[in-house]
């Protein structure tokens, strides 16, 4: 199942939780009405000369503030969660990894991160470690991969190997190329808000003890200390409705998704024992020591859907569960049934004896344009032969390994990557000035260290640099966003490359980031401008390669996509393609529905008829890619063979 599908699953999983939070909010309703019917007619005990009869507007009053509780509930649980990840992991007692960390373990846990994903074509995302919880688990959160957390548990650092960690971390991988994260940020909101009357409940039942305990000896007042409480009960057992529902949402959404990952780790690490490995050693924590994936804070069973195994133990299993059976996941891991391991604390590394391994980066580069109309005769054409020979090992030079794990150094190669030559940099360096004196002349020595680089290194060079600039407080990303569009509209014209480092970092950056973006279109019919908008573009760049005519890769993206019935006609010169134009047609394809994604990745790719994308091209598919919120494709992500090395 590719990653469409798996977001169109993921959608249709959506509508199976709007039903069951449907059906538990009426089972919810039905339930506090009769325990207030039941508790209205227990109080009339203290006085039995009054009617019997319900006020008015009893049930009416009971139903509204029942659903004002749950939907405050959900509505503040998913404003608290507005940030993604990063919210989900600081719900989890999780704490940020510097980049820069010295901790052997956590520069370990970066390094695979980094691996999985520059391999997987995505930004890579923030990490936290859960420090107090010692058993083996993870998790990945957030609402598109441009803004993904993961976090891990001190156990899984100090017990698993490496191999295990890697299994571990592309697990969680794979929850964020299947778009499952998204599914689960929302599911947290609405658990909390179900859960909400136990919550009330509780409360009430605190308030009517404390509040009330001065009043003891006073028998007038005994009554409503004891409605009070009784209310409070009432509502805390009519809240296990809630829990029952949310196990049941969750354990319909969840399971399933957790044997895919599983079968992705092993996909994506080339290693059944990895994700084997550490899922043996939960078994047998949980076996020998009972602590196995257990977390111990508060807000574990709230998220429990989205750990690597089941966090806390619970009486309802079978259905009810949200993960499935260890042993039946290793049985489909390797194909007949394994012995669980012993998971000890393993012996202190010596860096040495486990050096980090390179770091295998299939990212797209960057390759310089004059302007889109008068660059496309300087684009090289790429040969199969050329791009078989092209693997290398690139290793950073100190200052740029430097600045990968360092906000403000971050910020100023994002500066260097935008220097031009000539009369462009001199313009370009005025606005440094201007915007960030401090920085301008190492912005220049950067800029030096970058363009000894491969080209294809350029990109994933950014990516690593993804992280730390994310942690740049809000007002200052949005002035590194408008430095940047000041630093490309210094010579008054945009080039492709700039255009492609704009987009990416406008998506990972901008205050909108991460975001969850609607599906408001369901066919590709409906984007067909906006297609031929790119179509037209692509088709230039692919040209100017092989110095073709513009017309023949354009047709041949437009037979891959009949539907869209795109002719000669549609095909815009190149001196009329603004990039602004080209924007705006992002931010409406992005608004597609999953499954309308496939047949429009199938036309972009079928520009070229090369076994090998021009770089060019694969820079400009990388774009498009961050743009709409989908993972690199292969046939882009194999464009790309240096090997990037970071100490």
């Amino acid at each position: 199942m590719n990653f469409f599908e798996r977001q169109d699953e993921a959608r249709r999983h959506s509508r199976t939780l709007v039903i069951l939070f449907i059906l538990a909010v009426i089972a919810i309703v039905i339930a506090v009405n009769a325990a207030m019917a039941l508790i209205w007619h227990a109080s009339q005990a203290f006085h039995p000369l009054q009617s019997h009869v319900y006020p008015r507007g009893f049930f009416a009053t009971n139903t509204l503030v029942t659903l004002v509780l749950i939907a405050a509930g959900t509505m503040l649980e998913m404003v608290k969660l507005r940030d993604g990840g990063d919210a989900v992991a600081r719900m989890a007692g999780g704490r940020l990894v510097a980049p820069a960390s010295q901790d052997f373990l956590e520069k370990r846990l970066l390094n695979v991160v980094e691996e999985m994903a520059l391999a997987s074509g995505i930004a890579c995302p923030n990490v936290y470690v859960m420090d107090r919880e010692d058993a083996i688990n993870a998790f990945a959160a957030g609402y598109n991969p441009n803004e993904a957390a993961l976090a891990v548990t001190r156990g899984a650092l100090t017990r698993l190997t490496r191999d295990e960690l890697q299994g571990v971390v592309a697990h969680e991988f794979s929850h964020i190329l299947n778009g499952d994260m998204r599914l689960n940020v929302r599911l947290i909101g609405v658990i909390f808000g179900i859960q909400m009357l136990a919550s009330f409940g509780q409360h009430l039942m605190d308030f009517g003890t404390s509040s009330w305990g001065w009043y003891s000896r006073d028998d007038k007042e005994r009554p409503a200390r004891s409605i009070l409480r009784a209310v409070g009960f009432a509502l805390l057992l009519v809240g296990y409705i809630g829990i029952f529902f949310g196990r049941l949402i969750k354990a319909a959404v969840s399971r399933q998704r957790e044997f895919l990952a599983d079968a992705s780790a092993v996909q994506f690490t080339r290693n059944a024992d990895g994700i084997g490995g550490a899922l043996r050693k939960i078994g047998g924590l949980t076996r020998s020591m009972e602590t196995g994936s257990r977390i111990r804070h508060p807000n574990a069973e709230l998220l429990s859907h989205l750990f690597l195994a089941a966090p806390k133990r619970n009486l309802l299993s079978g259905m009810f569960a949200t993960h499935p059976p260890i042993k039946e996941r290793l049985r489909r891991i390797y194909g007949r049934q394994v012995d669980l391991l012993e998971a000890p604390e393993l012996p202190a590394f010596d860096p040495p004896a486990e050096r980090l391994p390179d770091l295998p980066y299939v990212a797209p580069a960057f390759t310089g344009h004059a302007g889109l109309q008068t660059a496309m005769a300087s684009v090289p054409a790429t040969t199969p032969e050329a791009f078989r020979g092209a693997s290398a090992s690139v290793s950073l030079a100190p200052e740029l390994d430097e600045a990968i794990r360092e906000p403000e150094a971050a910020r100023a190669m994002v500066y260097a990557m935008l220097l031009g030559s000539g009369a462009e940099r001199e313009a370009q360096m005025v606005v440094l000035k201007a915007d960030a004196p401090a920085q301008a002349e190492f912005c220049a020595f950067l800029a030096q260290s970058i363009g000894r680089l491969p080209k294809s290194a350029r990109l994933p060079l950014l990516d690593l640099a993804t992280p730390v600039l994310k942690q740049l407080p809000g007002a200052e990303r949005q002035a590194l966003l408008s430095t940047v569009n000041r630093l490309i509209a210094a010579d008054q014209r945009m080039t492709l490359t700039e255009f492609v480092l704009q987009t990416v970092l406008s998506r990972r950056l901008d205050s909108r980031a991460g975001r969850a973006t609607p599906a408001s279109y369901a066919r590709l019919e409906a984007v067909r401008q906006e297609v031929a908008v790119l179509l037209s573009l692509l088709a230039h760049v692919a040209a100017s390669g092989k110095h073709e005519s513009p017309t023949v890769p354009f047709l041949r993206a437009a037979a891959s996509c009949k539907d869209l019935r795109l002719t000669e006609a549609a095909l815009l010169p190149a001196d009329t393609i603004d990039f602004a134009r080209v924007r705006q047609a992002l931010d409406r394809i992005n608004r597609l529905a999953p499954l309308a994604k496939p047949a429009l990745f199938k036309a972009l790719l079928a520009v070229s008829s090369e076994e090998a994308l021009p770089q060019a091209l694969a820079d400009l598919l990388r774009a498009i890619c961050a743009a709409i919120e989908v993972p690199v494709p292969p046939a882009v992500a194999a464009t790309y063979t240096d090997i990037l090395i970071s100490h």
